[in-house]
């Protein structure tokens, strides 16, 4: 038991040591060397406070409006660097496996965003996106990361959210009036939320999600992480990948990314190759709303309209859409990938004809980054709030800090030349935005992927992902050292698992029966929107 202990510590050191140099590679200079000798002592702090920690059982109960389901909640240290000070309710759901005979474990599951919620996930989206087979031989588990859903959510006054100012600041004015905006979010984001708006980042989630393995009495868990999900799971493997019997990942992060042009620059690079994937298909399909027109001349002259104001929305009659809404919108339907809907929705704005008198201005086009939820609690301001969980957990993961409008400029510029047609990725855009005037210091800074002691781990992600580009798996891949297998299906969108039969059985396969793919596998394209 102490040889155990002391591999954990060294590990955990380890760990904290590469948060650390993340955090000087992005820093530079003395301020530089504050933020990672901060980081490591926090690292190491809360690094011993979770493994000391004993949780309670979880006291299951019936779900409400879920009956077949069970819910329950954890109580956890909301800083794990002082586990006796204040605490929060992580909220869980499960559904048993349906054939207990055959039982496997347990399979925790986060679905992504960051926002998105794992609780919702298992009682609403579970039935239909996981398989029988899954089903079946697993426990399907799911949290509610601290911040979100069920689990303290950020919350926010809903007025300010309204007042967020364009996420594309013209001038030194601009980024200033952006940058005062983002302190007073932040400060009042922290009022209405507490003491875990500070506490908000993924390594936090990661040691909650180590507690609660030992609530639920498992020696080993599964797990299965989408998008943002896949980053808790690369961090869990690199602090307790002993207590993992596997793990699969889709649609990867790659958090080693230190350069915020980099960044941003991939991104885009996705986004853009998503929209030719489109055009293509609208070449080929005579489904498409477009199909025998110049496409990209019909989307390119719809955003120039767009920008001197000529576009209405149809959906609020009176407001014009601005350029990077329709970019917006258009980048959610390439997830699906939903290509047939993304042509009627710009055949219809293509359609509207010239006003004498342009409608009314519509609000900022600063894309919304995550899913708010109006609670229709008022505090006591007496005005609504709202959760709003993105900033809080993405600034505190990611240390990108444009410091005026001359570097953002140069930032946005280089996004449009690698995204000519999308201008960029809208929402990793908004995302950089919403950092401006932050702290420096971040609680979870970039670092590379340092994996000690796990299993084989099966990486599975989509050649033409609109959101995280192929290239950041591939470097995860190799930052692993072996210890991952990548698996690249062939088409398009933001899910993988339920693709195709191929991609289902590999996952299934893996889960199971640890059947791992070979390292370079492929799934054919099986795209529901493929032509007719």
């Amino acid at each position: 038991m102490a040889d155990r202990r002391n591999s954990v510590r060294s590990l955990f050191k380890g760990l904290a040591g590469a948060l650390a140099a993340g955090a000087l590679l992005m820093g530079g200079g003395v301020a530089g060397a504050d933020t990672s000798t901060a980081s490591e002592a926090a690292g190491n702090q809360a690094a011993r406070g979770a493994e000391a920690w004993s949780p309670a059982a979880i006291d299951w109960k019936p779900c409400p409006d879920h009956g077949t389901a069970e819910c329950g909640t954890l109580r956890l240290p909301v800083d794990w660097a002082r586990p006796t000070g204040e605490t929060f309710d992580l909220a869980v759901a499960r559904r048993k496996a349906t054939d207990p005979d055959r039982r496997v474990g347990v399979l925790l599951i986060n679905p992504g965003g960051p926002g998105d919620s794992g609780v919702n996930y298992t009682l609403t989206r579970a039935q239909s996106q996981l398989s029988a087979e899954l089903r079946s031989r697993f426990d399907i588990v799911g949290f509610d990361p601290r911040g979100v859903g069920g689990s303290r959510p950020v919350m926010c006054s809903k007025k300010l959210l309204d007042a967020r100012p364009s996420a594309y600041p013209r001038d030194q004015e601009e980024f200033d009036r952006l940058a005062a905006y983002n302190r007073e979010l932040r400060e009042d984001c922290r009022r209405h939320t507490g003491p875990l708006f500070d506490h908000a980042d993924t390594l936090s989630v990661v040691h909650d999600m180590e507690a609660l393995r030992k609530a639920l009495g498992e020696r080993r868990i599964n797990f299965f992480g989408h998008s943002y999900g896949t980053l808790i799971g690369e961090q869990y493997a690199e602090l307790y990948g002993d207590r993992i019997r596997a793990m699969s990942l889709t649609a990867n992060i790659d958090h080693s990314i230190t350069g915020t042009r980099e960044f941003l620059v991939s991104s885009a690079t996705s986004a853009e190759d998503s929209w030719h994937q489109f055009v293509k298909w609208c070449d080929r399909a005579r489904s498409c709303a477009l199909h025998g027109r110049d496409v990209p001349a019909i989307w390119d002259e719809l955003l120039k309209r767009a920008d001197r104001g000529e576009i209405r929305d149809p959906e609020q009659p009176g407001r014009t859409l601005g350029a990077n809404e329709i970019a917006l919108r258009a980048f959610k339907m390439f997830y699906g990938p939903d290509w047939a809907e993304a042509a009627k929705y710009v055949a219809r704005l293509d359609a509207q004809r010239p006003e004498t008198r342009p409608a009314a201005a519509g609000p900022s086009e600063a894309p919304e980054t995550g899913e708010p939820l109006d609670t229709g609690e008022p505090p006591e301001s007496g005005q609504p709030l709202k959760a709003e969980p993105f900033p809080a957990v993405f600034c505190q993961d990611w240390r990108f800090r444009p410091r005026d409008h001359r570097e953002f400029a140069r930032l946005t510029a280089a996004e449009r030349q690698a995204a000519p047609h999308m201008r960029g990725s809208p929402r990793v855009h908004a995302a950089l935005a919403g950092c401006v005037g932050w702290p420096e210091r971040v609680n979870n800074p970039q670092h590379r992927l340092r994996i000690a002691k796990a299993p084989k781990l099966l990486m599975m992600h989509s050649r033409h992902d609109p959101a995280n580009p192929l290239s950041w798996a591939a470097e995860v891949r190799r930052q692993a050292r072996g210890t991952a297998v990548l698996l690249t299906y062939e088409g398009a969108g933001h899910r993988v698992y339920d693709r195709s039969d191929c991609t289902r059985e590999a996952m299934d396969g893996y889960l199971v029966a640890l059947k791992v793919p070979r390292d370079g596998s492929h799934c054919a394209a099986a795209d529901p929107a493929s032509g007719d």
